[in-house]
């Protein structure tokens, strides 16, 4: 039965544009494409989603950069101290450090990404209360400390005590869900430049996030785009930070891997 409904639900949400996929994957798109075939998913953007994107004072992206900016330099906690106290220049010390989240932390024996780093850093060093996830303050430093990597191609690390965290994220891409019965990679990778209703499908690359959706006029983590596809096919949702969506954010940065640091990114 759940076969025979990801069955029906291809046929009827995906119409696949073989001609106009293949053209547009002719296309030379620089940094954006590898040799291999994989892409980001600035390459499946509207033209004019491309130039907001490129274009600084139209990418709304950046009020979150210039956010984060202001609250680097801000004192917080009952240490009074801010991040510049200890990391300095951000475009100097924060250089490449988006490139590699997640990463294996041994104090907690598990991943953690680049928004719990930035809380472990408020409660541990600076006796400040964490940010809430998708609250204004974590969007805005997570987006500005990823930004100072911008360019630089994605880089993580899946071996060593990375690799069985690595796996668990791998399983859940692959693995069907919800009353659809599908997996990321239907989506991603079987579909990717089909269109499924009025959107194109991407290969669901991670390098832009956060990113600015013009779907939800603002800003927004990975997780909760994560979250979204678990309730595009009805399957079970997760806490933004759990080690389910952690876990997979690793794999989904190994996917990516090589292609260069958007954020922020904007899609459709």
């Amino acid at each position: 039965m759940r076969t025979a409904l990801f069955a029906v639900s291809a046929v009827v949400a995906v119409l696949r544009l073989p001609a106009a996929v293949a053209a547009d994957a002719a296309e030379d798109w620089g940094p954006y494409a590898l040799e291999d075939g994989r892409r980001s998913g600035y390459t499946y953007a509207a033209s004019e989603t491309r130039a907001m994107q490129d274009d600084e004072f139209e990418n709304s992206g950046y009020i979150w950069v210039e956010k984060g900016a202001e609250l680097w330099d801000e004192a917080d906690g009952s240490v009074g101290q801010a991040c510049s106290d200890c990391h300095g220049d951000a475009p100097e010390s924060m250089r490449g450090v988006g490139a590699r989240y997640p990463v294996f932390a041994p104090e907690r024996e598990k991943l953690i990404n680049l928004e719990q780093r930035i809380n472990q850093c408020r409660t541990e060093r600076m006796g400040a209360e964490p940010w809430t996830w998708e609250s204004e303050p974590l969007l805005a430093m997570t987006t500005y400390v990823r930004h100072q990597s911008q360019g630089m191609p994605v880089s993580p690390v899946i071996d060593g005590p990375a690799a069985p965290f690595f796996e668990t994220g791998k399983a859940f891409y692959e693995k069907r869900r919800g009353q659809l019965d599908l997996a990321c990679v239907h989506c991603h990778e079987m579909n990717a430049g089909n269109m499924l209703r009025a959107q194109r499908l991407s290969q669901g690359m991670s390098n832009g996030f956060p990113t600015y959706r013009l779907k939800w006029q603002t800003i927004g983590s990975l997780h909760r785009r994560i979250r979204g596809c678990n309730e595009d096919v009805r399957a079970e949702t997760y806490a933004p930070g759990s080690d389910e969506y952690v876990n997979l954010e690793l794999y989904l940065a190994w996917r990516a891997r090589g292609l260069p640091v958007e954020t922020p990114a904007v899609r459709n």
